[in-house]
Order: structure tokens, then sequence, then C-alpha cells
């Protein structure tokens, strides 16, 4: 009796945690992004910022929708670009759930560009994230990035460049723990991509490319498409 009574109390509790959704690893994800900056005429300032509508598929499945920008400024002198900037994303749930947690963010950047060559344009991006997530405690977060451009058919990114463009992006938590007896890992996320790029005009490039996004709980490719524009 007390082993059928185990039985069903071990059921009961089964039955009454929440189903989680899994993530398909195997289902190709879509990034569609725009990118823009701008400065304020001869003057050190400017905006730079970007939308992006991210899908778990090609479309209609929402993982985030982000929406970011800031002020740029850029020292005499100095080849760096600060920027000060907020963003807005609304994540939502993989599968047929349309339940969605939103953050709000603040961010610091620093971008360095250099050449290593004629063909060969190297960018560093460092960022760190004060992050506002829907329950869970305050946040941060910090980011490196490394780019590389590569144009074949010309030396300059310039009007016509055909261009490899590559990434790697490595985030580490700030926190490790988030509330609620919750902890994440200390490594966040890391990012891969490689992509084609066309110079439409000297302010703007397309590209298209895939990445590969690893987390300690899945690992998950996304083509993305993205719009460059600079004016």
């Amino acid at each position: 009796m007390k082993k059928v009574l185990f039985l069903l109390i071990f059921c009961s509790l089964l039955t009454s945690t929440p189903a989680i959704s899994q993530i398909d690893e195997d289902q190709t994800g879509a990034w569609y992004m725009y990118f823009w900056n701008t400065s304020f005429g001869e003057s050190r300032w400017g905006l730079q910022g970007d939308v992006q509508y991210r899908n778990w598929n090609l479309g209609g499945d929402l993982e985030q929708l982000l929406l970011r920008g800031g002020i740029t400024y850029s020292p005499k002198n100095a080849d760096v670009k600060f920027t000060l900037g907020y963003g807005n994303i609304t994540t939502g749930a993989f599968g047929d759930s349309d339940a969605t947690t939103g953050e709000s963010r603040i961010y610091q950047e620093a971008l360095l560009p250099h050449k290593l060559s004629d063909r060969f344009y190297l960018t560093h991006r460092f960022r760190y994230e004060q992050r506002w997530v829907e329950d869970q405690d305050f946040r941060t977060r910090y980011r490196y990035n490394l780019f590389l451009n590569v144009p074949f058919n010309q030396k300059s990114l310039g009007k016509g460049a055909v261009y490899l463009a590559l990434y790697n992006e490595i985030f580490i938590n700030g926190e490790r723990q988030i509330g609620n007896a919750r902890e994440v890992e200390l490594v966040d996320r890391n990012r891969f991509y490689s992509a084609l790029g066309y110079a439409i005009k000297d302010n703007l490039k397309v590209q298209a490319g895939y990445m590969t996004q690893t987390t300690d709980a899945w690992t998950k490719g996304q083509v993305q498409l993205s719009l460059h524009h600079s004016f």
C-alpha cells in the first residue's frame, strides 16, 4: 500500500511540473537586420543603431525583436569610436507558444578598426551591458567581437567591393545568480559568423551569411541577411 501511495505521489509531481519547450537544434533559424550610423556634420559626435528581427525558424516563430540605438563619439587623433546606448529586446519562446519576455539594456561600447594589410580589415569591439530582464535580478554582461572583412575584387571596401565577412563573438556573464535560486554559466554564449558582402555604394553594404550560436544548453544555426548603412 505504501509503495502504491508513493507511486501516485511521484506521478502527481511529474504531471504537475510545467512542460519546457525544447529547442530544435536541427532547425535553421533566420535573422534579418539593419545597421545604421551617422555623424553630426563635421563634429566628432554621431548616432548609431540597429533593428534585428530574429526567428527560431526561417520566419514566423519569433526568437527576438531587438531595437537598439546610441550616441557615438570619436576622439581626435585616435582611431576608436565610443558608444553609449540603449536596447529594448522582446524574446519569444520556441515553438507554438506566444509567450514573450521583455528586456531593457544600457550598453557602453568601444570600436577599434585597423588594417593588417591592403586587403585585411580588422575590427575589435568591446561592449559592456547592464540588463534588466523580466523576472530576473539585475544582470551585467561583457562581450568581445573580432571582425574581419577581406575584399576580393579590389583593395577597398568601397562601392563595388565583393568581400568575405567573418566574426567571432564571446559573451561573459557578470553575475551568475539571477534570482529565485537560478544560476547561469560564466560563458553566456559564442557566435561564429561567415558571409559574403557586396558594397552597393560607399555607404551601403549588404551581407548574406550563416551564424552558429552556441550556449551551454544548445547549438543552433541561423541564416543572416543584413543591410549596413552610413549616412
